[in-house]
C-alpha cells in the first residue's frame, strides 16, 4: 500500500485531518517539553523511532514515520483530544509500517484479527463499565465460543519483545497446540487461548503413572513448562498467569483482569516467582485492599514483638513450611534436614516469639506478618 493511500485510510478512520511534514532533530526535542508520552525530549535523533509521539504545537499531536540523521518526518494530527488507546493504535501502525510491514500489508488475516481484538480488550480494561461481551463484529470472525484456558505473558525485557508476532505464535503452537489464540494487549503483554484438551491431554499421562492431576494442578504444570521454555527459547525473564477455563465470548475482559491482577499480586507478594496461580493468592488479594499506612503499622507493631522470625535461617524455614501445607515430614525432605532439626527449630521459634506455627491460628498471624512484611521493606 502507498504512503498516500495508507494516510488516506487512516485519515478516514480517525475522521480527522493528517499533515506529514520535516522538521529538524531540535525542533522534535524543543517540543518534548509538552505532553511528551511516547518518547524523551532528551534522545537523540539516532535514538528516535518511528511511532513515538509528543505534544505538537497549537495542541496538536505529532507522530515520528521517520528519522533520518538531522530530520524527522512527522505525521501531525489535527484532532485536539486523541485518547490514550488511539495514540497507541496509530503509534503501532506506524511503527509496523515502518519496519515494513506496512499497516496490515503482509499480515495475515488471523494476526490482524487479534490485534483488533487485543485493542478492544485493551480498551474495555481502561474503562469503569466495560463491556463484558465481546462485541458482534469481532465475535464472528473468532473462535470465542468454546471453552479455552487463558494464560498472560508478560515480557520483563523491552528489547526482547521485537520478534516477530508470528515467530511467538510458532512457539506456542509447537508446545501448546496447533490452534492456540496469541492475542497481543501492549507491547510487553500477551493474552494467550489455549484449547482445554491440553488438560485431559496431561491427565491422561498422569494415569499412566497412577498420580492423577487435579485440574488445578495440570495448568500449573502446564504454565511452568510454558514459561521455562519461552525463557529459554525466546523473550528471556518473562511472568506467566493462568486461570481457569473459561468461555472468552462472555468472560475475556474479566478473565484478564483476573490475570493482570494475578501477576501484580505476585510480582508483589513473591518476588522471584514467574509463575502466578490466582487460586494460591486469595490471601495476598486480600492483604493488597489493605491501606499501605495500616500494613506498615501492622508490620511495625508487630515486629516490635519479636523478629526472631525474620532471621534468614528461620525466614527459609518458615516459607517451605507454609510451602507444603505446614506438613513437617515433606518441609524436612525439601530442606534437607532431620525431622528432628526441623521441630527443634519450630520450638526455638516458639519460645522466642511465643508463636507455634504448628498451631492453625499462630500460623496464620506469622503467614500474614511475613507477606506484609515483603512489600513493606521495599517502600
Amino acid at each position: 500500500m502507498s504512503e498516500a493511500k495508507w494516510m488516506e485510510q487512516l485519515q478516514h478512520i480517525l475522521d480527522c485531518p493528517l499533515r506529514q511534514f520535516q522538521l529538524p532533530v531540535q525542533a522534535w526535542k524543543s517540543n518534548g517539553s509538552g505532553s511528551n508520552r511516547g518518547t524523551k525530549a532528551s534522545r537523540s535523533a539516532n535514538a528516535a523511532k518511528a511511532g513515538d509521539h509528543m505534544a505538537g504545537q497549537e495542541g496538536l499531536i505529532w507522530f515520528a514515520l521517520r528519522v533520518d540523521s538531522g530530520s524527522i518526518t512527522a505525521l501531525e494530527v489535527g484532532k485536539e483530544q486523541l485518547s490514550d488507546t488511539e495514540k497507541k493504535l496509530i503509534g503501532w501502525m506506524i511503527s509496523l509500517k515502518a519496519a515494513g510491514t506496512g499497516a496490515g500489508a503482509n499480515v495475515s488475516e488471523s494476526e490482524r484479527y487479534a490485534r483488533e481484538l487485543g485493542s478492544w480488550i485493551a480498551e474495555q480494561l481502561e474503562i469503569p463499565d466495560a463491556k463484558l461481551s465481546v462485541p458482534d463484529h469481532l465475535m464472528a470472525r473468532g473462535r470465542l465460543f468454546s471453552s479455552m484456558i487463558p494464560f498472560l505473558l508478560v515480557c520483563e525485557q523491552a528489547e526482547a519483545v521485537r520478534s516477530s508476532y508470528t515467530e511467538l505464535e510458532k512457539l506456542l503452537r509447537s508446545f501448546l497446540a496447533e490452534d492456540v489464540m496469541l492475542i497481543p494487549l501492549k507491547e510487553q503483554e500477551w493474552l494467550v487461548l489455549s484449547p482445554v484438551s491440553l488438560i485431559r491431554d496431561a491427565q491422561s499421562e498422569d494415569r499412566e503413572t497412577e498420580q492423577e492431576e487435579s485440574v488445578e494442578e495440570s495448568l500449573a504444570s502446564i504454565a511452568q513448562g510454558l514459561q521455562e521454555m519461552l525463557s529459554s527459547e525466546w523473550i528471556g525473564e518473562c511472568h506467566l498467569a493462568v486461570s481457569q477455563p473459561m468461555s472468552p465470548a462472555s468472560s475475556i475482559v474479566a478473565t484478564t483482569a483476573l490475570l493482570r491482577e494475578t501477576i501484580h499480586l505476585g510480582r508483589t507478594f513473591h518476588m522471584g516467582a514467574n509463575i502466578h496461580l490466582p487460586w494460591l493468592l486469595h490471601l495476598e488479594r486480600l492483604l493488597s485492599t489493605i491501606p499501605e499506612s495500616q500494613r506498615a503499622r501492622f508490620v511495625e507493631q508487630a515486629l516490635k514483638r519479636t523478629d526472631f522470625f525474620l532471621e534468614p535461617e528461620i525466614l527459609s524455614t518458615l516459607e517451605t513450611f507454609f510451602s507444603l501445607d505446614c506438613n513437617v515430614s515433606e518441609t524436612a525432605k525439601k530442606l534437607y534436614i532431620h525431622r528432628n532439626t526441623l521441630l527443634y527449630r519450630l520450638d526455638k521459634l516458639k519460645q522466642e516469639t511465643e508463636l507455634d506455627v504448628r498451631q492453625f491460628s499462630d500460623a496464620v498471624l506469622v503467614k500474614i506478618v511475613l507477606l506484609l512484611y515483603k512489600v513493606t521493606k521495599r517502600k
